[in-house]
């Protein structure tokens, strides 16, 4: 998903950050995913294929406008650090979006 989901955006290594896809719009405008973000990804197409397009464009959007973005998978447990940008969780993307996926998991029933 990372090469084919954002090819249309030059991918650049941060040695900094080598685990972590830097993408840059242009001169003024990158952002960076965190490899969790795009299991999260895949779980938004997984569930809503038919709304999948409008996540990866508002993606894109408030990046646009934002300039500096990090997609981090949890704001309190991130991996990706970068002076004068933006962290962002997908869910700031899909809530405003009114496109949820419900977590139901849970403890086991059947106890010891």
């Amino acid at each position: 998903m990372t090469t084919e989901l954002f090819k249309e955006f030059k991918l650049e290594k941060d040695n900094s950050n080598p685990f972590t896809p830097h993408y840059i719009i242009d001169e003024e405008t990158d952002f960076y995913i965190e490899p969790i973000v795009f299991t999260q990804l895949n779980g938004f197409k997984e569930r809503h294929p038919d709304k999948f397009d409008l996540i990866v464009s508002s993606l894109i959007d408030r990046v646009k406008r934002l300039k500096k973005v990090i997609f981090v998978g949890d704001y309190e447990s991130y991996f990706t650090e970068k002076d004068g940008y933006v962290y962002l969780e997908l869910l700031d993307i899909t809530d405003p979006l009114k496109i949820f996926v419900e977590d139901k998991s849970r403890g086991s029933d059947y106890g010891d």
